[in-house]
């Protein structure tokens, strides 16, 4: 049997795909292995559950300072979709913080530790403890939460004056959200 050119190079082509495939990460994550700093580290009777990759934005008001000398963009919460490794959506991370499963289950966060992000214009690293505050389901066992791998989501640029107190702005950010909980 006589193999045509065009036929050696879709099966030359395949293969290549099926390897890149199988090299991609498994997560949201990007491909370069991240380095999570110590004082981000949950505790040693926590293991990871899952990771979930969020694309959303993070909410801003232009508010006056709290010492009243002048104005300032104040964070007011984040608003994001969180997705499987299959890109397939999973739940909701917002106000609180929250994070609220597809299945119901909801935990509520604290922030507990936080670290500048190593890339320039994103927000910082977090390390938040949670408690569950809803169903039994994906995330009412989950004790600790990664926030890793930001981008974006920084405080607007625009002045904030006077004349825009009150105003809001939602800045456009991903992260990936890693979920721990006791072994």
């Amino acid at each position: 049997m006589k193999i045509g050119f065009a036929s050696a190079d879709r099966m030359t082509v395949r293969k290549i795909a099926i390897c890149l495939l199988m090299l991609a990460p498994a997560s949201g994550a990007s491909a370069a292995e991240v380095t999570i700093p110590a004082k981000l580290q949950p505790g040693p009777n926590e293991a990871l559950v899952v990771t979930y990759a969020a694309k959303g934005v993070q909410v801003y008001e232009c508010r006056a300072k709290k010492d009243a000398n002048g104005y300032e963009w104040a964070f007011v919460a984040p608003e994001a979709e969180l997705y499987d490794s299959r890109g397939q959506p999973v739940g909701r991370h917002g106000e609180g913080p929250f994070w609220r499963a597809s299945d119901g289950s909801k935990i509520v966060g604290t922030v507990k530790e936080r670290v500048d992000a190593p890339t320039a214009g994103a927000i910082p690293w977090l390390l938040l403890s949670t408690k569950s505050d809803g169903p039994a389901g994906t995330f009412s066992k989950v004790t600790s939460v990664q926030r890793v791998n930001t981008t974006g989501g920084i405080a607007p640029t625009d002045a904030c004056t006077a004349d825009s107190v009150g105003k809001r702005a939602g800045i456009p950010y991903s992260a990936d959200y890693r979920f721990f909980a006791v072994k």
